[in-house]
């Protein structure tokens, strides 16, 4: 077996083109945009790199055949708030051969400790938590839009490697519908804010979206800054998060919750890509742009796909994500007309406790479970699972 570093786009054409091999009788997996993949590893358009270093290989047998890939990235200001500094791994793919596999991480591996890492999370991203993170082990399903899909066998890869698991990660699918009503208590406790004047429930407006960033960014910071891997957002960033979602997004689907004129709850969903996507063949050209605009505006998407939800603390424990959920519902999604069927919601940590009851009272049913690992470097030391939510 060879290991070469992908380092010109002969070697990233063969990176990118191993799973299209791999899964071509895989009826669930979706091939992901070609650009979606390039862009992680680009440093004119992933900014970690601006305090970060990613490196990807792809693993050729005897006769030259790819057989396995694999990156490797650290993010200094990640790594270091961790108990021991941590990199990552990710974009694995491999055939059902340990001994292959293990090449792989053997890699991955010797190149985080080279600097300075004592641990490797995976499978993750060379970014964001909501993009192509953890791994498949349970509810092989289409994946919803850069999440990742592998093989069962995947799993006893990762294991027997000496990856431990971090953290569970759950996909949630619920019908949008009627057919699933709430509970009794769920009601009362939404009405509470529902009769309130000074709360108000809606979706933006297509003339607010220009600015629709700014409510996200407060309600954010405050929600989700402060959690453990979770970094603060900056206004250029939402802005620039908004400006990516436009081309797709439906104003139907982004939920605000306002007191007193000031944003203090979200639920935002976007149309679940990949129910377009998987007919263009990882292609992102004239002809394939023209057909996903097509094929967006004819409605061929019916799954929602819910990406973020956040309440700020002071309006926590009122009922405010009951009066999300019952508004949404009531004056939307059970009318006449509306065009998804389902939504589902990626991804809810198990350290997150809080926001699975929420949803399961809400009639989600788990529909995935991804699974993010970590291997330490030093054995002896004591592994703990990522700290629960408070």
């Amino acid at each position: 077996m060879k290991l070469v570093e992908v380092n010109n786009k002969s070697a990233e054409k063969q990176f990118l083109l191993l799973p299209v091999r791999l899964y071509k009788e895989d009826k669930n997996w979706v091939r992901p945009l070609d650009k979606d993949i390039k862009s992680v590893f680009d440093p004119q358009k992933n900014k970690n790199f601006r305090q970060g270093e990613a490196i990807r290989w792809i693993l050729q047998d005897d006769a030259g055949l790819v057989i396995g890939r694999v990156a490797a990235f650290y993010i200094k200001k990640v790594s270091e708030a961790q108990e021991q500094p941590t990199g990552g791994v990710g974009f694995f793919e491999c055939i059902d051969d340990k001994k292959a596999a293990f090449v792989l991480f053997d890699a991955a591996k010797a190149w985080l400790q080279e600097r300075g890492m004592e641990a490797m999370d995976g499978p993750i991203n060379f970014g964001d938590r909501n993009n192509w993170w953890g791994l498949l082990v349970d509810g092989f399903h289409k994946p919803n839009y850069q999440m990742p899909y592998n093989f069962p066998y995947y799993k006893e890869l990762f294991e027997a490697y000496g990856f431990k698991e971090y953290f569970q990660q759950y996909t949630y699918r619920r019908p949008m519908g009627s057919s699933v009503d709430f509970t009794p208590r769920f009601y009362e406790r939404a009405q509470t804010v529902l009769d309130n004047p000074d709360y108000e429930f809606r979706h933006l407006s297509k003339k607010e979206y220009a600015h629709g960033h700014k409510y996200f960014l407060e309600v954010y910071n405050k929600a989700w800054g402060g959690h453990s891997g979770v970094k603060p957002m900056t206004e250029q960033q939402a802005k620039a998060t908004f400006k990516t979602l436009k081309p797709i997004a439906d104003v139907k689907l982004l939920w605000f919750a306002f007191y007193k004129g000031e944003p203090v709850a979200f639920f935002i969903s976007i149309p679940e890509l990949n129910e377009l996507y998987k007919h263009l063949n990882g292609q992102w050209n004239l002809w394939s742009k023209l057909k996903f605009l097509y094929l967006l505006k004819t409605g061929k998407c019916k799954t929602g796909l819910g990406i973020v939800f956040g309440v700020v603390p002071e309006h926590q424990k009122k009922g405010v994500e009951g009066g999300l959920v019952i508004s949404f519902v009531k004056k939307m999604a059970w009318k006449d007309g509306f065009r998804y069927n389902d939504i589902e919601m990626n991804w809810i940590g198990d350290f997150n406790p809080k926001m699975i009851r929420v949803v399961e009272q809400i009639g989600g049913q788990k529909y995935k479970t991804h699974i993010t690992y970590r291997k330490l470097f030093d054995e002896t030391k004591e592994f703990k699972r990522a700290p629960i939510i408070q």
